[in-house]
């Protein structure tokens, strides 16, 4: 047995809100059988009372939230050969916090334009959507740079299903 296939990894889907990183993700690990995280699941009880008073987390507030998803990609690789987990990972220091220890920990950021999201996002039912959120999530946006050999690309601006395949393509690549 290699090295390589007794390894076991942990890809994060990244990118800003309306990229699709929960969908996407669903669907991935459905098609892999593989566990399936979304991180703000782990947010701390300060963190959710302070969202739900419309307040905007700081880098403070998110540290311990980072550290628990990173907690939680340690554990979910010792029992699963692939793992995904849902985090924007908006900034470097954020997916520095994630990968912090963990060499199988790879990042897939759903790449797409301002109008490409924004339009998904206002064609979404029952879902409420200011323009000025999203303008954040870009303002935040740190994109990945040539620095970050682990972020791997998927393209959104294709239909859904192209954007599942391509995501679960790019982890079968990066698995061998």
């Amino acid at each position: 047995m290699t090295e390589a296939s007794s390894q076991h990894f942990v890809f994060v889907l990244m990118g800003v809100s309306g990229s699709g990183k929960s969908v996407v993700a669903n669907q991935v690990s459905q098609k892999l059988q593989t566990a399936f995280l979304d991180g703000d699941f782990l947010h701390p009880r300060s963190n959710i009372l302070k969202m739900a008073e419309g307040e905007p987390l700081n880098d403070q507030d998110r540290a311990p939230w980072l550290q628990a998803i990173n907690d939680a990609a340690f554990a979910m690789q010792r029992t699963q050969k692939v793992s995904i987990i849902v985090c924007s990972s908006l900034k470097k220091s954020y997916r520095d916090i994630l990968r912090n220890g963990n060499k199988n920990l790879k990042f897939i950021y759903l790449k797409g334009d301002f109008e490409t999201i924004e339009q998904r996002l206002k064609a979404r039912k029952g879902h409420f959507f200011k323009t000025n959120m999203l303008v954040t999530q870009f303002d935040t946006l740190e994109e990945p740079s040539g620095s970050e050999s682990d972020v791997l690309v998927v393209d959104i601006s294709h239909s859904l299903d192209d954007v599942i395949a391509e995501t679960v393509a790019t982890i079968k690549n990066n698995i061998q």
